[in-house]
This record gives structure tokens, sequence and C-alpha cells, in this order.
């Protein structure tokens, strides 16, 4: 992680953009979430340490982040939208009722898309698949 993080930052300084403790701590957070955070989530967790930092703050660095190719932005049927540190296509389970995004890297979707390319002629550049559901949790919650 510490690698990839400082690669991050050097691609930034070499795009001249400002690194900022802000800035920096949203990568962090980025870097090291599991949970898939929204940017709300990720603005809560670094006010705390930078009390006046907007939620604009955490925007601008996602998006520079994802036109970097560093990360990925999840949509999700709601409306709202999840970051993801790991811009690699792999799939996702989402509890429909509480939200929560989990990876799930056990399948093997490279030679899937080397057969969808292959029956539809597509060159298959990316790809996004998510499982929706409900996660164990919201099950045990769902009346009988």
């Amino acid at each position: 992680m510490e690698s990839r993080y400082q690669n991050i930052v050097d691609k930034m300084r070499d795009r001249h953009f400002r690194i900022t403790p802000q800035r920096l701590a949203v990568l962090k957070i980025l870097l090291t979430s599991k949970a898939h955070p929204s940017a709300e989530h990720i603005y809560d967790e670094v006010k705390e340490h930078f009390p006046t930092m907007s939620l604009a703050t955490v925007y601008k660095t996602a998006n520079l982040l994802k036109e970097m190719g560093e990360i990925s932005e999840l949509a999700l049927k709601d409306g709202s939208s999840r970051f993801d540190g790991n811009p690699h296509p792999h799939p996702h389970v989402v509890c429909a009722r509480c939200k929560a995004i989990s990876d799930f890297d056990d399948i093997p979707l490279g030679s899937l898309t080397d057969e969808i390319a292959r029956k539809t002629g597509f060159m298959i550049t990316t790809h996004r698949l998510d499982f929706f559901g409900l996660c164990p949790r919201c099950q045990q919650d769902q009346p009988s």
C-alpha cells in the first residue's frame, strides 16, 4: 500500500497538482478502506483532523484520482456513489438495504471477458459486475 500511495503522490506532483495534507488524507482513506466509502463518509473522517476542510475538497480529490485511473467510482441505483481504491475491474456484492459493498474476487473474469469479446466481436476495454441482495446483517434484521 505504501508504495502505491507514494506512486500516486509522485504522479500528482508530475501533473503539478497541489499536494495538501487534506488531499493526502483523502487518498490514504481511499487506498486503505475496504468499505467503498462515500464522499460524505470520507469527509466525516478527514474533517476530524482538518475541521475547516470542505466536502468539495473530497469530491475534487476523488475526481482527480478517478481521472488518473487510480480509483473507481461505483454509481448505485439510488443515485448515490461510492469510491473504490482498487481501480481494476472486479465484482462487487451490494446490499440493497444498508448499501454495504464488498469486493468479490473469486470469479475468474478474464476468461469470461475473452469469451464475450470473441462471441460479440467487441474489444472489451473494461467491465463492471455487481451482485445485489441482502448482506448477512440485514438478513438477520429482516422479519420472518
